[in-house]
């Protein structure tokens, strides 16, 4: 077996499920599925957002600077944008079991490569330069190999899912995000407190290794791989006559979904609304450090909220649309946008109290968590068939990415470009010209999708 057939859709089984136990057996392995990549993908975020947490303890320890730490995440940033188009167009055609299984371990690896790098750094006296640059180089791997997470997990639920209750369990699945996220602000924040930044990309190659045996053990590939019929017989759906099962027609519709000016428009919308996302992701933890004097400890503690609550946005988000709104997302999309601006000024300017920080992040949760399910994928799949989800997903992620790179660049030169050193020698840095900037963007994503609010699912 080459390793094009390896990582090829699955055949439909030869043996079949008995007519009487049909039901059962779907439902048991689609919930199965569900509970795999909601999971697994929260492992992912473990894996990909250690560098959020450890950014003031390197630039303390003098290895690198904000600019450089901007450049670093950016590298994940632009990779995991490229990856999640390129990877959101194979996995239409692979074996969502067996590829998402890979971008976890060799995430993993890196991790724990870093780790040890980490500790080189400072035994093996290894300068400043080459922890960069081989930081760069791991954090881009790690960066691609992310990138075939949503992908596979979105197309999963796609597969084992009816038309009418994606948004319901997408909403459920996009959760993971947040809990990721908090795993990894919370926990990873608290083991790098106690023990050094180092041990937080070990903390995360644990992480790694639960994902990857969540998804051997729980997730599968096609209803047709298990014995089962199609999901769209099996919910009794009316199949498109264009959705085959060739390659060659799945290319076809692809190509279609390229052309699709409304999944265009929302991958602008995402550029901007991860922009600002990432800004509280890569940046709020050391913002609260040197612009509102917390420690590490409640910094991360005060950032984890925005990642938890997240959870009522996502999990919320896509029930209250396919019950309240039939579907349709835009004025639930719309009222989030509006919350998320109004949560990041009160973050970025509200002052250094407790309260006002901790509401901020609570709001700031709720409306992000809703715009990842909407903006990140949701809408974009609304619009296309589902043998094109892929490649929507990977429009709209490789812009919304492509958008936080450049946050993570600009964000660092405007921080570095806007700092001074005081009598004791002691760096301040000024982050409003860098809050403006988030706030600019955040106000952008949710102007945009009004321009698609009469468009319909394309036709193919």
């Amino acid at each position: 077996m080459g390793v094009l057939d390896f990582f090829k859709v699955s055949s439909p089984s030869e043996k079949k499920v008995p007519a009487d136990s049909v039901d059962k057996t779907y439902k048991k392995l689609r919930f199965s599925c569900f509970v795999a990549v909601t999971l697994a993908y929260s492992f992912y975020y473990v894996c990909r957002t250690t560098l959020n947490v450890v950014k003031k303890p390197i630039i303390d320890a003098g290895l690198l600077d904000a600019k450089q730490l901007g450049i670093v995440g950016s590298c994940l940033l632009f990779a995991y944008g490229f990856g999640k188009f390129v990877n959101g167009l194979l996995v239409d055609h692979s074996n969502t079991k067996r590829f998402m299984a890979f971008g976890l371990l060799v995430s993993t690896v890196a991790n724990m490569i870093m780790g040890v790098l980490g500790f080189a750094s400072t035994t093996a006296g290894i300068s400043s330069m080459v922890f960069f640059g081989f930081f760069a180089v791991l954090w881009a791997v790690n960066g691609y190999v992310q990138s075939v997470g949503a992908p596979s997990s979105i197309v999963s639920l796609t597969r084992w899912y009816p038309m009418k209750i994606r948004g319901t369990y997408y909403g459920f699945f996009s959760a993971s995000h947040n809990f990721g996220e908090w795993m990894s602000f919370l926990l990873v924040g608290l083991i790098v407190a106690n023990f050094g930044w180092q041990w937080g990309f070990f903390g995360a190659t644990i992480a790694g290794v639960m994902g990857l045996v969540i998804i051997l053990l729980m997730l599968h590939d096609t209803p047709e791989s298990k014995g089962l019929p199609s999901v769209e017989e099996l919910a009794g759906e009316e199949p498109a006559a264009t959705e085959a099962t060739d390659h060659a027609e799945t290319v076809r519709i692809q190509k279609a979904v390229f052309r699709n000016s409304g999944v265009w428009i929302l991958a602008a919308a995402a550029a901007f609304m991860y922009v600002s996302r990432y800004a509280v992701n890569s940046w709020g933890v050391i913002f609260l450090q040197e612009q509102k004097g917390f420690d590490l400890k409640d910094a991360t503690f005060i950032v984890s909220i925005n990642a938890l609550l997240g959870i009522i946005g996502t999990v919320f988000s896509g029930w209250l649309t396919d019950k309240v709104f039939n579907s349709d997302r835009k004025i639930p999309a719309f009222a989030a946008g509006i919350l998320e601006v109004i949560a990041l000024v009160l973050f970025l300017f509200g002052g250094n109290g407790w309260f006002i920080n901790v509401l901020a992040m609570v709001l700031f949760g709720i409306a992000i968590g809703v715009l990842i399910s909407f903006l990140g994928g949701l809408m974009a799949i609304d619009l296309v068939p589902r043998k094109a989800t892929g490649a929507a997903l990977g429009i709209v992620g490789m812009a919304g990415y492509l958008g936080a790179g450049i946050q993570d660049i600009v964000s660092g030169v405007l921080i570095d470009g806007h700092s001074i050193v005081n009598e004791a020698g002691e760096r301040i840095y000024d982050f409003t010209p860098a809050s403006w900037f988030w706030i600019a963007a955040a106000t952008l994503s949710f102007l945009l999708p009004v321009l698609n609010w009469k468009r319909k699912q394309q036709q193919i």
